[in-house]
């Protein structure tokens, strides 16, 4: 309360107006003498109704009251999570209790949303609330949302609580879920999602599962949130049914061996829907989704190994599409790029891993492979070129001779889509036969795969780079961003070809019947060769180049000063899709 007395009353007198008053009606009372625009006195009382004083510099020494102090009780008691013996089973899985995660993340965060979510169902002034009614205590709704800083990056979290219910969801952790993505789409900051959840709890659907703002909406945020911010999740537990699809919303998941799960059902469910017995790891673990589905782009040892992970992958992208990825400085390759040529075989049909040559060609230590046990005929990883974050999708002669079989045209169709909302430039490294055929890969859709690959490459709007390392047979050359896909440049080693079919497949298709009516042995063989060298003329390079279907030949020693020159000089280009709603194919 505020009272101004007349000028010229003193100290004492000012002081004695305010004790009383103060007395009478119970709260703080501010003597104002004449004009003064400071308080000549302030007398409290407090809580318990005694005299505070009317010392004026009394403000100087004021501490935490009861009131403050209770308040940061409760807050502890929040922290602590759930019961004590869910924290104590933590350990036994190799787990860290949520808070700890985010220490081990974050260090200090920079504010948290929702603490006390929940807060008034269960009362925190009861020492026994555990022992009486475990159900009853949710601490935070077993949900953790905020902000922090991450690499020196600010970043929107979210984090479940597997010591309160699971980590489960409900009507409260719902909200804070959905806010925390809504924020996101305003701020154009990165989302991280540090996964640990059983799933929406089914005892308390109502209010949180069918409703418009429910956990329905999580996929429509994740959707809203797709190619705007980057969304990484990490999976720390088994993530069962509606929690599973966090992950594969978000633009890259990591699992933890020993600890991760996602499957749209759990194996209890799967026995009674099937009649399948199977545990949970053979279901959906880290195997099953890094090897088979290709759900999980990085696998991690344990929490720390995770978080360094995600470190290193956020290095490559910007915190927005609006933006650029972070340039750093730059480094020279691990290995010589004079070993290049060398690297590659003489003999068109002889496989060798492809890493032996990008490691020759981008800065040392730089390499972040996504989904490697996912179609491995396709390489599909981040590293950087004189500091700039580049996307390379690579052909893997070492595996199935980098013929391109469905599961390789999903995974690098899904990863040129991904850097293209990024801005993440494309380095393309072509020396495959093409897409595999048969009847298996017909069943397995590798038309529709490759047709996602080829609409993925032919969209994407950043600088790519194309470069005919040996192969580039049928259809591949399309697939890997040719002269007709808009490249900036489509360079050539010396020992490439580009041609329908390679020499052999030719020969057969094309001179079958003549070299069949060539009864002497000696003389089909000479013939045979004679034909294949003619066809090799026709493929080779130097006429591509002759006929400036591609734009140069690169010494191989100079390939790596070749692309960094021509990603600097390609940096700001621009490219403009046609006008329309969406393209249709997905």
């Amino acid at each position: 309360m505020k009272v101004r007395i007349a000028a010229g009353a003193t100290h004492e007198e000012a002081s004695a107006i305010a004790a009383a008053i103060a007395e009478h009606v119970g709260e703080a009372v501010r003597v104002f003498v004449g004009d003064d625009e400071e308080p000549r006195v302030v007398h409290r009382v407090d809580e318990s109704g005694d005299d505070s004083g009317d010392d004026e510099t009394a403000d100087d020494d004021l501490g935490p009251t009861d009131r403050e102090r209770r308040l940061r009780e409760e807050i502890a008691d929040i922290e602590a999570g759930g019961p004590e013996r869910y924290r104590e089973r933590l350990s036994d899985q190799g787990k860290l209790f949520v808070r700890d995660r985010l220490e081990l993340w974050f260090g200090d965060l920079t504010f948290e949303d929702g603490k006390f979510a929940n807060f008034d169902s269960w009362s925190p002034d009861s020492p026994t609330v555990d022992e009486a009614d475990p159900d009853r205590r949710l601490p935070a709704d077993g949900l953790l949302t905020g902000a922090a800083e991450f690499e020196d990056r600010s970043v929107h979290f979210m984090a479940n609580d597997f010591t309160v219910k699971a980590g489960s969801m409900a009507e409260r952790g719902v909200e804070k879920f959905l806010r925390m993505q809504q924020r996101a789409l305003t701020t154009g900051r990165p989302v991280l999602y540090l996964m640990d959840s059983s799933g929406g709890r089914i005892d308390q659907q109502r209010g949180f599962f069918a409703n418009r703002e429910g956990i329905g909406k999580y996929y429509y945020n994740h959707s809203m949130l797709s190619g705007r911010v980057p969304q990484i999740c990490v999976l720390y537990g088994p993530c069962i049914a509606g929690a599973a699809y966090t992950p594969v919303f978000a633009d890259f998941t990591v699992m933890v061996e020993g600890m991760s799960a996602m499957a749209i059902a759990s194996p209890r469910m799967v026995e009674m829907v099937t009649g399948e017995e199977i545990d949970l790891d053979e279901l959906g673990g880290p195997d099953v989704h890094a090897r088979h589905s290709g759900s999980a782009d990085l696998v991690a040892e344990d929490e720390e190994h995770a978080r360094d992970l995600v470190a290193q992958l956020i290095g490559y992208l910007p915190d927005n599409a609006d933006e650029d990825p972070p340039r750093t400085d730059g480094h020279e390759p691990a290995k010589s790029p004079a070993g290049i040529d060398g690297v590659i075989p003489q003999a068109p049909n002889r496989g060798y891993d492809v890493r032996r040559l990008v490691e020759r060609v981008i800065d040392a230590d730089s390499l972040l492979e996504l989904r490697p046990r996912y179609g491995q005929e396709m390489l599909t990883a981040f590293a950087r070129i004189d500091g700039r974050p580049v996307g390379i999708v690579a052909n893997d002669p070492s595996q199935r001779a980098g013929a391109i079989f469905p599961d390789a045209a999903r995974k690098a169709a899904e990863f040129v889509w991904t850097c293209d909302a990024y801005n993440v430039p494309l380095l393309y490294l072509c020396d495959t036969p093409g897409f595999m055929a048969g009847s298996q890969v017909e069943k397995e859709g590798i038309l529709e795969a490759g047709k996602k690959l080829i609409y993925a490459t032919s969209s994407a709007t950043v600088p790519k780079q194309c470069v005919i390392t040996r192969k580039a047979y049928g259809a591949g050359i399309y697939a890997m961003s040719g002269p007709a896909y808009d490249p900036e440049a489509t360079l050539a080693l010396p020992s490439g070809e580009i041609a329908i079919m390679g020499p052999e497949a030719a020969i057969n298709a094309v001179y079958a019947n003549e070299l069949a009516d060539i009864e002497d042995e000696e003389e089909r063989a000479r013939r045979e060769a004679e034909l294949r060298e003619q066809f090799r003329e026709d493929i080779d390079v130097h006429r591509m180049a002759s006929e400036v279907v591609i734009d140069e030949i690169v010494p191989p020693s100079d390939l790596r000063t070749e692309l960094a020159a021509r990603f600097a000089f390609y940096e700001d280009v621009e490219k403009d899709l046609p006008s329309k709603k969406h393209g249709t194919v997905l």
